[in-house]
C-alpha cells in the first residue's frame, strides 16, 4: 500500500489521504486512467470509515484530479499538473459558473447574485480580521515570513514564537499565546509544540511548508557545477534549503553556506561565487553589496494550499464560535 496513515499527526485522516493520492498522481506514480480501489477496499486496507475515503475522493474529484464512471470505479483523471496556479484558477471559474447556474434556477438575478456574495465574502473577512494566531517555527527566516506574508485577512493578528525561546521559557511564551484562537507550527515540530502548550483545550494545527515553484526552477536552470552561495539568518533554515534543493533532484550544485551579517565577510564570500541564494528579507542587502553582476534567487517557502484552506476553515469555526 502506498498510502501510509498517521493516526496521531493531528492532520485529519481524510486530508492525509488526498494529499498522498495527489503527491502518487503528481509524481507519476499513479499514471492517468489508473483505476483507484474502492472506498470500502482503501477504507479496509487503512482501517478507516468509509466516509474518510470518500470525503477525500469527492474533494479530489473537485479539483479535477480524479474521475469516477457510475458502475465502473474511480480512475486517474488527465490532469495537467505543469501550471497549477492556473489550474486551480480553472476550477475556481467552474465553481462560479456552477454557482451561477444554481443561482438563476432558483430564481434570483445575476446582480442578486454578486451582491450576496460580496456580502458573504464580507462577513467572512470580517471574522478573520479579529483572529489572533500563534506561529511557532526553528527558523527566524520562515518565522518572519510567515508573519508578514500569510493571507488570512487584513488586520489578523500572528504572533510569531521561535521554537528555541518555547523550549527556553514555556511560562512566558504560553503567557503570550494565551488569547490565540489557534497555534500553528510546521509538521516538523508539531508533537513538541503540542507538549509545550499548557492549555490542552487549544488545538495545534499543523501545515506543510513548500519550496515555492518559482524559485525551484530558477535554481534547476544554474548551470551544472556552478558554486552558489546560500547566505541566510539561521543555520536551520540554511540546513532546510540543502534538503530542499536536494529533494528536488538537484544535485550537481556545489553550495556553499554562510549566516554573516558582517559586510566585509560577506564581500569575500560573493566574491568566490557564481551565484547567490538568499533566505527571505535578504534580497537587497545582498544585491548592493554584489561585486559584479550575479543572479540572485530569494528561496521561499509558502503553507501548500491545502494547509491554507484548512488554517482558514478552522480559524473561521473558531471566530463563528465565539459570535454564536
Amino acid at each position: 500500500m502506498q498510502i501510509e496513515i498517521q493516526r496521531k499527526s493531528g492532520v485529519p485522516l481524510y486530508l492525509q489521504v488526498k494529499r498522498q493520492i495527489e503527491r502518487l498522481v503528481r509524481m507519476g506514480l499513479w499514471e492517468k486512467g489508473k483505476k483507484l480501489p474502492t472506498e470500502r477496499e482503501l477504507a479496509k486496507a487503512l482501517r478507516v470509515s468509509r466516509n474518510t475515503i470518500s470525503t477525500a475522493y469527492k474533494e479530489l474529484e473537485d479539483e479535477g484530479v480524479l474521475y469516477s464512471h457510475q458502475g465502473r470505479g474511480t480512475f486517474v483523471a488527465e490532469t495537467d499538473f505543469s501550471v497549477p496556479g492556473q489550474s486551480r484558477k480553472e476550477r475556481l471559474l467552474q465553481m462560479i459558473d456552477l454557482a451561477i447556474d444554481e443561482t438563476l434556477n432558483l430564481g434570483f438575478s445575476l446582480e442578486e447574485f454578486v451582491s450576496l456574495v460580496k456580502a458573504r465574502a464580507e462577513e467572512k473577512k470580517e471574522l478573520l480580521q479579529h483572529i489572533k494566531v500563534g506561529f511557532v517555527e526553528c527558523n527566524r527566516e520562515q518565522l518572519d515570513y510567515f508573519s508578514k506574508e500569510l493571507e488570512l485577512g487584513a488586520g489578523a493578528k500572528i504572533v510569531p514564537v521561535l521554537l528555541s525561546e518555547y523550549r527556553h521559557s514555556p511560562p512566558e511564551v504560553n503567557l503570550r499565546l494565551r488569547d490565540a484562537d489557534l497555534v500553528v507550527t510546521t509538521f516538523f515540530h508539531l508533537n513538541e509544540v503540542r507538549e509545550l502548550v499548557n492549555d490542552r483545550r487549544k488545538e495545534v494545527l499543523g501545515i506543510a511548508l513548500v519550496a515555492q515553484m518559482e524559485t525551484m526552477v530558477k535554481i534547476a536552470r544554474l548551470p551544472k557545477g556552478k558554486r552558489v552561495g546560500l547566505i541566510c539568518i539561521s543555520e536551520p533554515f540554511a540546513e532546510r534549503v540543502v534538503k530542499s534543493i536536494a529533494n528536488a533532484g538537484i544535485s550537481e550544485l556545489d553550495i556553499v553556506t554562510t549566516t554573516v551579517r558582517n559586510e566585509d565577510r560577506l564581500r569575500a564570500f560573493l566574491a568566490e561565487v557564481d551565484a547567490v541564494i538568499v533566505s527571505p528579507g535578504r534580497k537587497r542587502e545582498i544585491e548592493s553589496l554584489l561585486p559584479r553582476e550575479m543572479e540572485v534567487i530569494e528561496f521561499i517557502y509558502r503553507p501548500d494550499t491545502g494547509s491554507v484552506n484548512l488554517l482558514e476553515s478552522v480559524l473561521l469555526e473558531r471566530r463563528q464560535e465565539k459570535v454564536n
